[in-house]
This record gives C-alpha cells, sequence and structure tokens, in this order.
C-alpha cells in the first residue's frame, strides 16, 4: 500500500474468493455453528490467501459499543503538539468518546508502528496521529487498510486523510504584516527541517516574498528552542540590512529578543519581529510579540469529524468507505495577532 490509496481486502472479497456469500463469511469470522465444516475451512482458506483482518475498528466506531479513539501523540514538551493533543482529547470526550493516549519519545517509523499496534490490539474506534515530521510516514503507510485513521499536522502530500493548521497560509500572513510595515524583505528563522510545520511556514513566507518581488535571504536554520533563536539572532543582529525577521515559533522569537537586547538592537524601533503560535507568554514580553495564532480547537474538530466520515456506509460489513475519499485534506487558517513588536521600517 502507498500512502492508503488503496483499501485493504474486504469481507466482500473473501467471499467472492470462497465462493459464498458476505453473510456467510461473517458467520464464519464470528464462529457461529450453524456452517458446514467445507464451507468454515473454505472462508478460513481465503482469509489467510488474502491477509483480511476483520474490521472492528469501524464496526465499534458505528453501533457505539466500544467508543473508544486511540490517539498516537509525540512525548513532547512542545506548545503545538501538546496544544493538539489536549484539544483533541477535549473534543473527543464532548462528543462522547473515551480516549486512549499512546505517547512515544522517537517519532519514527517503528516507534509509531508500534503505539499503533498496541492501540488495534486494544480494538479502539478509530486512529488519530498527531504526525509533524517526515519519519512517520513509514508507519502510516503499513496501517491497514480498514482501520479509520487520521493524522493531525501530517505530511500534505500524502493521502491520507489530514487535519492541519495552514502554516503557509501563516508564514504568508506573516511575511506581508512586516511587507507591508515598509520593510524590503523579511530575513526567516526556520524550525527544523524534517517538521512539516517549519516547511509550511518557510514555504508560505518565501511566496509572500517573491509575489511582492522582494529579496529572499538565506534561511537561518534553528530547531524550536529559545536557545536556536538566541544564536540566530545574535547572527541577524549584527547584521545592519536586517530590519525584519520572522520566526517559526514564538520560543525562537524569545530567544532572539534577549540576543538583540544584548546586542543593543532595539525592537521594533531597528528591527521588528513576527512569532508563530502565540504562547500564553508572547503578550507578556518586551515588547509585547506580534505572531500568528493557530486554531488548534478547530483543527481537533476538523479530525474528529474526518475520523468518523472516514467510517461510512460499509463499515458494518467490515469496509471502511470514506465519504470525501482517502485524501481527504481539512486546513484551519490561523490568524495575525497584532502587537509592538512591528514598527515601520527604520530610516536611514
Amino acid at each position: 500500500m502507498v500512502g492508503r490509496t488503496a483499501r485493504g481486502p474486504s469481507m466482500f472479497d473473501v467471499a467472492r474468493l470462497a465462493g459464498v456469500s458476505h453473510q456467510t463469511v461473517s458467520r464464519v469470522l464470528n464462529d457461529h455453528p450453524n456452517v458446514r465444516a467445507a464451507t468454515r475451512s473454505r472462508v478460513r482458506s481465503a482469509v489467510d490467501e488474502l491477509g483480511y483482518r476483520p474490521n472492528r475498528a469501524a464496526r465499534t466506531l458505528v453501533t457505539g459499543r466500544d467508543r473508544v479513539i486511540g490517539i498516537v501523540a509525540p512525548q513532547s514538551t512542545l506548545f503545538g503538539p501538546v496544544s493538539l493533543l489536549a484539544a483533541f482529547e477535549e473534543q473527543a470526550v464532548a462528543a462522547g468518546f473515551g480516549v486512549s493516549v499512546v505517547r512515544v519519545r522517537d517519532l519514527d517509523g517503528p516507534s509509531v508502528g508500534a503505539a499503533v499496534g498496541r492501540l488495534l490490539d486494544a480494538q479502539v474506534s478509530g486512529i488519530v496521529v498527531i504526525a509533524p515530521v517526515v519519519g512517520v510516514a513509514e508507519a502510516l503507510d503499513a496501517m491497514p487498510g480498514d482501520v479509520p485513521l487520521v493524522t493531525v499536522d501530517g505530511d500534505p502530500a500524502r493521502p491520507c486523510p489530514l487535519a492541519t493548521v495552514d502554516q503557509l497560509e501563516g508564514g504568508r500572513l506573516a511575511t506581508e504584516h512586516l511587507l507591508e510595515a515598509g520593510h524590503p524583505t523579511v530575513w526567516h528563522v526556520a524550525g527544523p527541517e524534517h517538521w512539516f510545520d517549519a516547511a509550511g511556514r518557510a514555504e508560505g513566507w518565501r511566496a509572500a516574498l517573491r509575489a511582492a518581488g522582494a529579496d529572499v535571504p538565506p534561511v537561518v536554520p534553528a530547531d524550536w528552542s529559545p536557545d536556536a533563536g538566541y544564536r540566530a539572532g545574535q547572527f541577524l543582529g549584527r547584521m545592519p540590512e536586517v530590519t525584519a525577521v520572522f520566526t517559526a515559533n514564538d520560543a525562537l522569537a524569545t530567544g532572539l529578543l534577549h540576543a538583540l537586547h544584548d546586542l543593543g538592537r532595539r525592537v521594533p524601533e531597528e528591527i521588528s519581529l513576527v512569532g508563530f503560535d502565540d504562547i500564553p507568554t508572547s503578550a507578556h514580553l518586551v515588547p509585547p510579540l506580534t505572531t500568528v495564532r493557530p486554531d488548534f480547537e478547530a483543527v481537533a474538530c476538523e479530525a474528529l469529524d474526518l475520523l468518523v466520515r472516514d467510517v461510512g456506509d460499509g463499515a458494518g460489513e467490515g469496509r471502511a468507505v470514506p465519504t470525501e475519499g482517502p485524501g481527504a485534506h481539512r486546513r484551519v487558517s490561523p490568524v495575525l495577532v497584532p502587537r509592538d513588536s512591528v514598527a515601520p521600517r527604520p530610516a536611514r
């Protein structure tokens, strides 16, 4: 299977191979006594040959017999993943679902695959994977096709149901705000390149500059930490041509503010600054930070809606039929929160 574009074998496929009705297949799978031994043997052989896996997850999600949603989340203190997990738990509980969370320390294929396996063994009704990095895609490709699955902040290029913040739109909003203040260009301190969030924000920054006919400076690479922001600020603060900076998150902006203060560079009089995330402390920095606010609650609502819709009308017969197609994507636009860290380009 590539990117979950193909569904796994269904009960109807088993019935066709065994030469029986799908009701007979259901009786065999549920150990009903009124099935002849020869028929039972043919059905079991067809199940083994096709690798069919009964879709208990889809069936329980529809019937409500076991309304528990499994969540795979990174073991992280980063604001975005933590906020997404909290928002989805709240939305799921409000909708009448229980939640089972498996946290993974390493965001790679084997770790996420093992976490998904634990949830499948527990027969959860469906699975949400907070999948912000490239390595998670390997595990998702190996998922059984009949398991209701939605990714949050996952790979926008893969045909798997996805709910996400529109990262590109956020990067564009931040950059356009600085350009509209009169700055000739905007420098960007980027998050880790293997994170989809970071890549999307950088893409939006780059697209806004090109649309305005502005020069595109080289990206300043970083991680998500204030320490990385401080190092970036020590570099950018020594460059007199830098008058505007967009950082991939507010933690980077916090460190960058510190570095500019240590260098004697004033914000926003000499350098304007925009962050991303609108963490609770952003409004209390000096100066209060202009930032981009994602709507994590809306993303969680979209993810839950996609998960329920992924079951479709055929789940009770062992088949998941998504109503929007296997590659349904829901992107939630963020909003710009203007504060005091942006000012017009300083006069030379």
